[in-house]
């Protein structure tokens, strides 16, 4: 039986997983930018601009995991 060897680090993420992650950040970013514009407090409300910068970076990560999802 072999000695262990201590604790290993886990693999780096492919670009593929990467980009998973980055989508679903994005969406979570988009999700409480649009929670926020419908927000009881005038202070934490946002305008459409920042509404669209948010989707414009989730459409721009669900891109990028298109293209790394690609077969090559």
């Amino acid at each position: 039986m072999p000695a262990p060897t201590g604790p290993t680090s886990p693999p780096s993420p492919t670009a593929q997983e990467r980009a998973a992650q980055e989508v679903l950040a994005s969406f979570d970013a988009y999700a409480r930018v649009r929670a926020a514009r419908d927000g009881v407090l005038p202070s934490s409300r946002v305008g459409p601009r920042e509404e669209e910068r948010a989707f414009d970076e989730l459409q721009q990560a669900i891109a990028r995991l298109r293209t790394a999802s690609r077969p090559r």
